[in-house]
């Protein structure tokens, strides 16, 4: 909002993120109850560049199940907004989020990082859902109703980011960032991937429930996954997946702009450096399914792993490893029993 000469004017902004939406329908809507400007913006090229990808590389999910695919659009839609503020020279920014949720914040603590000097309104409202009806879910078929033939995709990785993905069915290939997601959008959506319904618990301390159609992001966190294991140390996995969970709270409680983010996100970065590899899976009836894999930067050795062949390693080498590692085992159950070791 503006100042005019009496009262405010106000500037509606729509974001274009990828959702099933008239955006003209909403411009007529907002210029006919008195909007000055109405901005539609399309973000979807730099929300799955700047956000979605970074999210992929970190396998972002918050409390185990929710791939935070609404979390994650929000510092994109915000960061927008912002720009569109200072440059209509704005005093109020507003939201349409309740002040009970998660989205509230994330609006919020981005426009204050963004835009320090502005001031933050909402308009509350106010929406229960008991239920989970078929309809609800806007994206994706019911697994039980998707086809009966899978369909069979190669994923490629460089630095841990898609940079292809072809269905060795058709022959269909995709390679840019947006039309990449996209398609997995399609191909997930088709078979019933991604649906999930779940309790979360909210920034702000209350338990909330949440239903939510995240099909692309599904079929990338499982091949992201599987090409990371392939490819990563495993010391520095461990590292990783300790950055992943904190990545994770950080974007779902809204700091995406945040120097702890920022540096969470510079991290998870520099462990991509060698995931790079293609992934082979099927998609069927609401389920991925790991086919294969391969990369030039492997840390996989089928001779040394082999129950078979001998390689480079001396089995006797695991007798100390063995005796080492129990050292403290039986300390533990002395102190805590009280049988005598060893009987």
């Amino acid at each position: 909002m503006s100042k005019g000469t009496v009262g405010y004017d106000v500037i509606t902004y729509l974001a274009d993120i990828g959702q099933d939406e008239d955006f003209e329908v909403a411009r007529k809507k907002a210029e006919k109850l008195g909007a000055k400007k109405v901005y539609i913006e399309d973000l979807r090229k730099e929300f799955v560049q700047d956000f979605i990808w970074p999210a992929v590389q970190a396998n972002a999910v918050y409390e185990d199940r929710y791939l935070l695919g609404t979390s994650i659009a929000r510092p994109c839609i915000a960061r927008r907004q912002v720009e569109i503020a200072r440059k209509e020279g704005a005093e109020y920014i507003s939201h349409g989020a309740t002040g009970k949720g998660n989205d509230q914040i994330r609006f919020e603590l981005s426009c204050y990082a963004l835009y320090p000097e502005v001031k933050v309104s909402n308009f509350l409202h106010s929406f229960d859902l008991y239920h989970a009806p078929a309809d609800l879910y806007l994206m994706t078929k019911s697994p039980k109703d998707s086809p009966d033939t899978s369909d069979e995709l190669e994923l490629e990785f460089q630095s841990g980011v898609p940079v292809k993905v072809t269905n060795t069915k058709d022959n269909t290939s995709k390679s840019s960032p947006l039309e990449i997601y996209s398609y997995l959008n399609e191909i997930g959506s088709k078979h019933g991937v991604g649906r999930i319904d779940i309790v979360e618990n909210r920034f702000i301390g209350m338990k909330s429930r949440g239903i939510y159609e995240t099909p692309g992001g599904t079929i990338l966190l499982s091949a992201h996954l599987d090409i990371e294991t392939f490819t990563m140390d495993k010391e520095v996995r461990r590292i990783k997946q300790g950055l992943s969970v904190r990545f994770s709270e950080l974007v779902y409680n809204g700091f995406w702009y945040s120097p702890e983010c920022d540096y969470v996100r510079h991290c998870i970065a520099k462990s991509q450096e060698n995931v790079d590899g293609k992934v082979q899976l099927s998609v069927f009836k609401g389920q991925v399914y790991i086919l294969g894999r391969e990369s030039p930067k492997s840390l996989y050795n089928e001779d040394l792993v082999s129950m078979d062949v001998q390689g480079d390693y001396d089995p006797c080498d695991a007798t100390g490893f063995i005796r080492i590692n129990a050292v403290r085992s039986p300390r533990y159950f002395f102190a805590h029993s009280k049988r005598p070791i060893g009987k």
